[in-house]
Parts: C-alpha cells; structure tokens; sequence
C-alpha cells in the first residue's frame, strides 16, 4: 500500500467512557445549555472509565423508534455505488461566486467525506470523536468521543498522527445510526453505531483483525451499508511495514451475530485501501480493488486485481492486468483506487500504473480478461461516475475525464494539474480539490475548463474530496470541516 508522500440538539444524557478489550471508549456528551451558545469546535465530555475486557458486542442504548432524517448524502460517494454524483444541487456558481459559509474547528483532521443527514454534518476525526453539526452554521448539536487514538510513535510505520477514525462514515436511515470505525489505543478497530439525533452509542463491537495483525492494519476505506451489514475493509500503514494482508469484515447492522470475511490470499500485504471502500453492485456483489502483493513466486495470489465478493465475503470473480507480478514488484498495482461501476455493466479500474483497463462487472475475465485498456494516469483516491464518463484522480497532469462509449476508453479532457482529488459531479459541474494547496475548483463537464475557484484558508488531508446539497458544499479539513456556499 506504498503511497506517494502524503501532506498529511444536544445530548439526552451523559455517558460515561470504557475499556474495550484495552483501548479507551469514552462517549463524550455535552449537555444542551452548553451547546446552545457553543462555537464549532469541541472540548471532552465527561471522562470515567472502567477497566476489563468488553464481550464481542454491546448494545449501549435502546435503539431508537420512530422516522429518522433523510440523507442527501448517507456514504462516500453519495451511493453504495460510490458515483459521486450530487442530487438536487442548485447549478452551478452565480454571479456571486464561490465563498466560505463557515468553518468548524473540531478535535482533529477529518479524512472522510462529511455525510448530511436531515440538517446535519456528520463528521469523524482522527481523535475518535464523532460530531454532528449544524448544517446552516457550522455550530455542534452533538459529539461523541469514542476513545484514545493510536499516536504515530506507537505505530511501526506510518503517516497519520493520531491514527483514530480515517475512513467515511455510512448512515443508515433505516435506524437511525451513523456507523464508524475507530482505532483506540492497544490496535484496536472498534465499530460503532451512534444515533444521528443524539450522537447516543447504540452498537459497539471490537473487529478482530482477520490477518491477526491489528497492530499493522489501518482502516482507511470508506464503510458500506449492504445487505444488512456493514462492510469494513483494512489495508496496511504508509511504509507497507509488517506482516499484514488485505482484508474485508461483515458486521450485521445491530452489531450482534456472527461475522463474515474475506482474506486477500497473498503471504503478505494485498492492502484494501482505497477511499471510496467497497463498491456496491447488483445483487449485492462488493467490489474492491487490491494492492501490491508479496511477490514470492509467479502464481498469481489474487493482488493487483478487482476482486469481486458475494454479500456472504466469498469471491465470486476477479480481473487482474496480465503484469500483474511486474506490477506489484514495482508498486504499480491498482490498489490505489476503487473501480468505477457503469451503469451499462462496465468497470473501469486504474491504478499506480496509469493504465486504465474496462472490465465486464458480471464477467471479470481473470487475468488479462479486459475488454479495452488505455493509458490515461496513475490515479489516487476515487473516481466519479456520471453516464458513460468517468472522472479519475490523476496524480500527474490533472484529473482525468474518460469516455466509455463503444466500450472504449477515451481521454476528454484534463483538469487543473495541481487538482487531483476525488472529483465530485453536482449542478452541473464537476467539483475537485487541489488539497496540497487547499483549493476547490469548479469545473465545466464539457471541457474541464475552470469556472470558478477559491481558496479554503485551510491545508486539506491526502484524497481531500467534498459532499454536497442545495447551494453547499462542505469539505473535510486538516482541523475539522468547512462549508462553501454558492455551489
């Protein structure tokens, strides 16, 4: 999982923290009186704990009953299908331009997209903590602590400092819960579902590391709602450091009931890390992109491919490019990014090699079982899917427009070349961020000629991308979240 440099309502009630199987999970509540007059940006709640080992799963909290929020955007993505295509975004940027809404200064730097529920901003940070807020202002309506993240001279290698909650989190409006994935103090990666009303613990269960390897694993994909579980995929520390192996964990959405999992077959490394996690299709068919595996001999191990996974984790097909054991010896695998799922049936998967290869999804073909390949760019992060056109992160050159009409792969146009985050379709533009530099372009889907742009004020984590609704957008940040309006 080598990667480039990175540039790295109120609360019913008070709950008190605990040891899960030795990390620290501590809900962090603040009471309405506080929250009423509270800026965005947050301080811990009340702090007791006690010690011992937690059983598989708890459940914390009655769970609620009732109607819960909508969602314009419940996952990464906006779908399960990750096309990151915005509904209901008002056109594109009027005469008044681009401009900062507001900012919220929160407990730590949120790698994930923002997911909006009713009229609320979901984000986690990397200090375990959980906030909804305010959609209009930016103020906190709630936040919950989970536990003390993992500082970066624990971890044998690495880029995030702390290491607590790195992916997107998924809201479920069947019951009301935001879930997410924290890793607390001892390697542990604890699921959590908490209410999106309340920000109250309702689920909460320790995922055992499927490679036995917790220490080595980080959980950086987004998680998927599917099928009445949520899917957790794990790949390894920046440095590829360790005995760890890919994997992809189902958890049943009450948090109790057995698990299921699926283990990259490879001796060593086959990370599952790219942003956008696994990608929903028919049927519930997961599909996930795996990295670079360990090389020690020729027959293939099931790296450098797109794997595709039943509901229950068992593979049911798999692409690989024919160099597959020359990739991976060069770090020019298609882990980077998740496929791109056309609605016509096609995938398209690229990768640290800047080959882009279109796949049948219901036919994977094996390895070299592409149907047209083409080179286009080493790309990072996700994609966005709008028709048959697809939007790559191209690390080189600017983010990439690709065609596949015909069932060819064409390049249309190239972006900015500084902006290469995930792109993001809405209103009538694609949306993509330059995050070394912290600026959100705007640009024209017909010919990716700039429209409009502006300067966050504010540095942006690796794989920076945005969600949106209405006139906004809003953006994870280096030191919490910021909203644009004029969208």
């Amino acid at each position: 999982m080598r990667i480039r440099r990175a540039r790295t309502t109120a609360l019913a009630s008070a709950r008190a923290g605990r040891t899960l199987a030795g990390g620290v999970l501590a809900a962090a509540v603040l009471a309405a009186a506080v929250l009423a007059g509270a800026a965005a940006c947050g301080g811990s709640g009340p702090g007791a704990t006690s010690a011992g080992s937690a059983p598989a799963a708890k459940t914390l909290a009655s769970p609620a009953t009732g109607t819960f929020p909508g969602a314009a955007w419940p996952t990464y993505g906006r779908t399960a299908a990750r096309t990151g295509v915005a509904a209901g975004v008002a056109a594109a940027a009027g005469p008044g331009g681009l401009r900062i809404s507001w900012q919220a200064h929160l407990d730590g730097a949120v790698y994930g997209q923002p997911l909006l529920a009713g009229n609320r901003v979901i984000a986690a940070t990397e200090n375990d903590t959980i906030y909804a807020l305010n959609a209009s202002t930016g103020q906190v309506s709630w936040r919950t602590h989970l536990g003390t993240p993992v500082p970066l001279a624990d971890l044998p290698c690495g880029d995030i400092d702390p290491l607590g909650i790195t992916s997107t989190p998924v809201y479920d409006a069947g019951n009301g819960l935001v879930y997410a994935v924290a890793e607390t103090a001892g390697y542990h990666h604890v699921l959590v579902g908490v209410s999106v009303t309340s920000g109250a613990i309702t689920v909460e269960r320790d995922i055992p590391a499927p490679d036995g390897q917790p220490r080595y694993d980080q959980q950086r994909p987004a998680l998927t709602l599917e099928d009445g579980r949520i899917y957790v995929a794990f790949g390894g520390l920046y440095g590829d450091c360790g005995p760890y192996r890919g994997s992809v964990v189902g958890v049943p959405v009450s948090g109790s009931g057995a698990l299921v999992s699926y283990l990259v077959p490879t001796a060593r490394e086959g990370a599952i890390w790219g942003t956008a996690g696994p990608v929903a299709g028919p049927g519930g068919t997961l599909y996930v992109s795996v990295g670079n595996g360990s090389v020690t001999s020729t027959s293939f191990d099931g790296t450098d491919s797109v794997t595709a996974l039943s509901p229950a984790l068992r593979q049911v097909g798999i692409f690989a490019p024919a160099s597959w054991h020359a990739d991976s010896q060069d770090d020019l695998d298609l882990g980077s990014t998740e496929p791109a799922l056309l609605a016509s049936g096609m995938l398209v998967a690229l990768g640290k090699s800047g080959t882009a290869y279109l796949v049948s999804s219901a036919h994977l073909g094996g390895v070299g079982g592409q149907v047209a390949q083409a080179s286009v760019c080493p790309a990072y992060g996700a994609a966005a899917v709008q028709g048959s056109t697809v939007y790559e992160p191209c690390e080189q050159g600017g983010m990439a427009a690709i065609s596949t009409a015909g069932d060819k792969l064409r390049v249309l146009w190239r972006g900015p070349a500084s902006a290469w985050g995930s792109p993001v379709v809405g209103g009538g533009a694609v949306w993509v961020t330059d995050w070394s530099a912290g600026t959100l372009y705007e640009l024209n889907p017909a010919t990716g000629g700039t429209r409009a742009s502006l300067s966050l004020g504010t540095s942006l984590p690796h794989f920076a991308s945005l969600s949106m609704t209405g006139s906004h957008a809003y953006l994870g940040t280096s030191q919490g979240v910021v909203a644009v309006g004029g969208v």
